[in-house]
């Protein structure tokens, strides 16, 4: 098996299913269990409703010089005629899902790999480092016509099973018979439905279709009851069009020719997307929900780094 180099951009159309295993071995230096403070700037300054993990009471032991007063047991102290203090254990054990879009707008790329195939990148290494922090992992594989839910466990077989869907679903692209129009917000109707109270959902996706009044609905309602965070996945291409010239491009269908050498078709181009953009930040935002932006052209362990990668002292 071929070690990933996690210093440069994922490649390729398809995703190799041993290249996504191989991420397991770089996924050690990532925590997802630590929101770091750059990630919750990325929250914006509405929080969720999602108040995280909880604690469990664990012992009562005598008070100790440093140990917070408002944790003082007074029955116990009462009773004994010595200070004595509570100790509580984080809730360590929780249901982490992966969501992975692999529509047919995900297949697309412009120079080192697919939307499709950063995506699987970024849902190995999350999948992978939730196990090795102890908790449950599952997920969710959808693309234009259907999904396929893989049930939170606490087992390398459930991140394999993950992943060999991942790779299935991506192999299938682009679907020729795809309803172009599928349903964002009916993917998340489903999400809500397999989602417990308290999990965290990494949603790995192109957005596209967030802004629908349903799907909106269903992001609202996540967010108040999970620890939700949104991976944006982007290509450079899309934010501008290639130099003037007349190029082919394809919708996985149909074929057409593109004109790019009109200034206005350009720059009313990039305002739409730099508005749709804008739109989702907005959105996300006022749920609390922080939202990683993550390119093609970009090593996605360093994106996931930045946000969880053990703290140095």
């Amino acid at each position: 098996m071929q070690l990933a180099d996690i210093n440069t951009p994922a490649r390729g159309a398809y995703a190799q299913l041993d290249e996504l295993i191989a991420l397991r071995f770089p996924a050690k230096q990532l925590k997802l269990g630590r929101r770091n403070r750059a990630l919750s700037n990325l929250a914006g300054p509405v929080k969720s409703n999602f108040r995280g993990r909880g604690i469990d009471f664990e012992e009562v032991r005598s008070y100790q010089p440093g140990d917070d007063i408002r944790t003082i047991d007074w029955r116990v102290t009462a009773r004994t005629g010595s200070a004595h203090t509570k100790l509580f254990r984080e809730e360590r054990e929780r249901p982490v899902l992966v969501v992975v879009d692999q529509r047919n707008s995900m297949f697309f790329g412009s120079s080192y790999c697919f939307k499709s195939v950063l995506a699987g990148h970024l849902a190995s290494l999350l999948a992978w480092s939730a196990l090795n922090g102890g908790d449950r992992v599952g997920g969710l594989v959808f693309n234009n016509d259907e999904h396929q839910e893989i049930r939170p466990r606490r087992s390398r077989k459930a991140v394999l099973t993950l992943l060999s869907q991942i790779s299935s679903y991506n192999s299938a692209l682009p679907l020729s018979s795809a309803n172009e129009t599928g349903s964002f917000a009916g993917m998340l109707s489903n999400l809500r439905r397999i989602t417990r109270p308290g999990s965290s959902l990494f949603l790995i996706s192109d957005f596209r279709g967030a802004s629908d009044e349903g799907a909106r609905e269903h992001l609202f309602e996540l967010a108040k009851h999970t620890e939700l965070t949104a991976l944006a996945c982007s290509d450079p291409m899309e934010s501008d069009l290639p130099r003037a010239g007349t190029y082919a491009v394809t919708n996985g269908s149909e074929r057409s020719e593109l004109h790019t050498g009109n200034r206005q078709l350009r720059d009313s181009y990039r305002l739409r997307l730099q508005q749709q953009h804008e739109l989702l930040r907005n959105d996300l935002a006022r749920l609390g929900v922080p939202l990683l932006q993550a390119s093609t052209h970009q090593p996605p362990f360093g994106l996931l780094q930045t946000y969880f990668g053990e703290t140095r002292r």
